[in-house]
């Protein structure tokens, strides 16, 4: 089995951004309520951008940053959960910008957890020797499916773009990655319904919206849960604790989820990187961004230990044990 490790990474968040405040002018909603129950100030929104033009400006800067051709990148793995369209891929509408002609294409829909699917897929093509240059990509245009009138939903999201390569590798960077997934009663929990049925052999049309849908309480109760719980398991078998770890970089939901993980794991919440105060949660982005922002602001040296570790809609969960190459 090939060894893997991360070579370069790129983030795209759109210019406009949208204060609390903003918010308060379109729901009945004020800025004390949004930052003391989930940590957020504010979001990037987009002003027509869709989620290809946010994918394409991410792996751009993440083609730049592990200084290779295009042409070398054999797979491209989006994770999203507002692609621009069902048909073709949003994967495939980025290989198209970038000039990844050797590439092949797909999307997988895991939500808050896409970076980490994708993140995992790259992985194991690369592992098993079916390519050698993985791109993967979390990317969301969420302000497109969000209830705008929904204050209980509204709040939390916001539009950008993280992007990783990967490549095979002497050295083995990704030591272990741990998912799963609970579908029980899962679209009642988070959900956002596409097209209904419709065809000239039934009688009725099932009427639906495509906006986010989600029961708040049950999604905080399961990510205080699922955190630690992939934390712990991510570092099974592997020769380290969880004090060994430099930095987690979390998905970027709710401080009061990332206070809660720290207590159960009895460390410093320090060690989470947070940035969800500027970006609020964008779901399959979150992650990639986060580490994005951290790369270019030299907090990682090499062979720091750092873990990914996501959460969401599915219900998915998932975590990544990396040790980080790059000087």
């Amino acid at each position: 089995m090939n060894n893997v490790k991360i070579i370069g990474t790129g983030s795209y968040a759109p210019d406009r951004i949208i204060k609390n405040i903003d918010l308060s002018k379109i729901v009945d909603t004020n800025d004390e309520w949004i930052s003391t129950r989930t940590g957020i100030k504010e979001r990037r929104i987009t002003e027509g951008e869709n989620t290809s033009f946010l994918s394409t400006k991410a792996a751009l800067q993440a083609i730049k940053n592990a200084d290779i051709d295009p042409l070398d990148i054999d797979l491209i793995v989006v994770g999203t959960a507002s692609p621009d369209s069902f048909i073709p891929s949003t994967a495939c509408l980025v290989q198209a910008e970038i000039g990844a002609e050797n590439a092949t294409c797909f999307d997988i829909s895991a939500a808050c957890t896409g970076f980490v699917y994708a993140l995992n897929i790259g992985t194991q093509f690369i592992k098993t020797g079916q390519c050698k240059t993985a791109l993967v990509i979390g990317a969301e245009v969420l302000s497109k499916i969000v209830d705008w009138s929904d204050r209980s939903t509204c709040v939390l999201f916001g539009d950008g773009a993280g992007a990783a390569i990967l490549q095979k590798s002497e050295d083995n960077g990704i030591l272990s990655i741990y998912t799963g997934s609970d579908g029980r009663n899962a679209a009642k929990l988070l959900g956002c319904s596409a097209v209904p049925v419709n065809n000239p052999f039934i009688n009725t049309i099932n009427e639906q919206n495509s906006l986010v849908t989600m029961s708040g309480k049950d999604i905080f109760r399961f990510g205080t849960k699922i955190v630690p719980k992939c934390i712990e398991e991510v570092l099974k078998n592997q020769d380290c604790k969880v004090q060994d770890i430099k930095y987690i970089v979390p998905h970027q939901a709710n401080m009061r989820i990332i206070d809660s993980a720290a207590k159960r794991l009895d460390i410093d919440s320090n060690k989470f990187y947070i940035n969800l105060d500027k970006y609020g949660n964008t779901s399959a982005a979150s992650i990639p961004i986060a580490l994005d922002e951290m790369n270019k602001d030299g907090l990682l040296k090499k062979g720091d230990k750092i873990i990914l570790v996501g959460f969401g809609g599915g219900l998915t969960f998932g975590s990544a044990l990396i040790e980080w190459m790059i000087n």
